[in-house]
């Protein structure tokens, strides 16, 4: 049976997460060619086509994602461990311009990139909208940005990078009395909501996916920022929806109660992108890594 060198299985790997020949072969600095010589050498090896070729990419067989989840960890703490070696001395110096939403980004993001800045990266953060933070990296002003929406611009590469499942909360005091017993939508009708915005755009998500229907009613109190929401619901002005990550210690310690609790709750996924040629720059590559390793316990 041939050799199957370590190459080719990186450039599989490239591949099958890129889901097209050209991206691949511009994260990995090969040629198009190349990759799809390396492709057709490793289907010999293997005996068996390990993708399905179309007009706009290729599609894994069975065969390919059996190889990909044998290769994530390994291969991927490979090319991290010659990451370090090769790259930390160029690290200083250099400047990281992130954006996301500011919840997570405070919350989860910055404290994950303490490796990242403790190596001699500066790291400056702008917080807003996905649309807004995905036009100001395809433009080149940041250099990875977390996107509470898949990225479709062309030159942009992206990874899943974890989900966030939302929960109904209030404090203890504004649950006093509350019957959930029978008709839940019309015991949660006149609860006071705190919303994000003024069309309950999460809150809304919330009803309709637990009970069927929107939410009715006006919120008492609007603020874009879930932190604030969280601080007001421990307050007892109302109820409010939150990722459970942001309120989880407010729920341990009895300042906030979850409301009708679900086995399916509404979740939302958060993606990393970057400029794909972008993608092989030392501090980028670092942060890259720091943070999708973290995100596997958020």
């Amino acid at each position: 049976m041939p050799v199957v060198s370590l190459d080719l299985l990186r450039t599989f790997h490239a591949v099958y997460r890129a889901r097209t020949l050209t991206r691949a072969a511009l994260e990995l600095g090969l040629s198009q060619p190349t990759v799809t010589s390396q492709l057709r050498s490793l289907e010999q090896a293997v005996d068996q086509p390990l993708f399905t070729r179309q007009a706009r990419g290729v599609v894994p067989t069975a065969a390919a994602d059996d190889l990909a989840r044998r290769l994530d960890g390994p291969l991927d703490a490979l090319v991290g461990i010659a990451a370090e070696l090769g790259r930390s001395p160029a690290l200083a110096g250099r400047t990281l311009h992130l954006g996301g939403p500011a919840e997570l980004v405070a919350v989860r993001a910055l404290p994950a990139l303490a490796g990242t800045i403790a190596a001699g990266v500066a790291v400056r953060t702008s917080l807003g909208l996905a649309d807004d933070l995905l036009a100001d990296l395809a433009d080149g002003r940041l250099d990875l940005v977390i996107s509470t929406v898949r990225p479709r611009r062309r030159g942009l590469h992206y990874e899943p990078l974890c989900d966030e499942e939302f929960v109904l909360v209030a404090a203890p005091t504004v649950l006093c009395g509350l019957d959930l017993a029978g008709n839940r939508t019309k015991a949660l009708q006149g609860l006071p909501l705190l919303a994000y915005a003024e069309d309950l755009p999460i809150i809304r998500r919330w009803w309709r996916h637990v009970l069927g229907v929107p939410p009715t009613g006006r919120a008492v109190l609007v603020a874009p920022d879930l932190r604030a929401l969280r601080a007001a619901a421990a307050a007892g002005i109302g109820v409010t929806v939150l990722p459970r990550y942001l309120c989880a210690e407010d729920l341990t310690a009895g300042r906030l109660v979850e409301i009708l609790p679900t086995e399916d709750p509404p979740i939302n996924t958060f993606y990393l992108a970057s400029r794909t040629p972008a993608r092989q720059d030392p501090h980028l590559a670092h942060a890259w890594d720091a943070l999708l390793d973290a995100a596997k316990s958020w």
